[in-house]
């Protein structure tokens, strides 16, 4: 068995058995910003499927999104407020879409490789996003993500 295939395993054994770690990990989670940079992937066998790699210029940010339904109900009383918030998220988006976006905005000068499915609880769902700088010397010099960058190189 190999060594991403057990990571993945693991995973699989921590969601089905509800595992008192993975809680202590989504209770550290909701305290954080909906979107924060993290030093190294939490699951290394989907990071790496989605184009991650361990050099400069290749960050993984880990975005939370809430769950329920996409239409926000529209209040009926009081002052109408600027942003009212029914508008931002539209349904035809996934929520993974979401993240990815919330990531394109928090970092605009990185381009997206792509994301996964972290975890989820009552009220959010987390995502990884793995993200690119296509003008970073170590970036644009590698055949690799020339071609999965393609014309977003800088």
């Amino acid at each position: 068995m190999g060594v991403y295939q057990q990571l993945n395993e693991t995973w699989h054994r921590f969601y089905s058995e509800r595992s008192q770690e993975l809680k202590e990990k989504l209770v550290e989670w909701r305290r954080e910003p909906r979107v924060l940079r993290v030093d190294r992937p939490t699951r290394l066998d989907k990071a790496r499927r989605v184009g991650y790699r361990a050099k400069q210029g290749i960050i993984v940010v880990r975005a939370r999104v809430p769950k329920g339904g996409m239409r926000r109900k529209r209040p009926n009383s009081g002052r109408r407020q600027k942003a009212l918030g029914t508008v931002r998220i539209k349904g035809k988006y996934s929520s993974r879409d979401v993240a990815e976006n919330r990531a394109k905005e928090m970092f605009p000068n990185m381009e997206v490789l792509g994301s996964y499915y972290l975890a989820e609880d009552g009220r959010y769902y987390w995502f990884e996003v793995v993200m690119a700088d296509p003008s970073h010397p170590s970036i644009a010099g590698d055949p690799k993500f020339r071609r999965v960058l393609g014309s977003r190189m800088g």
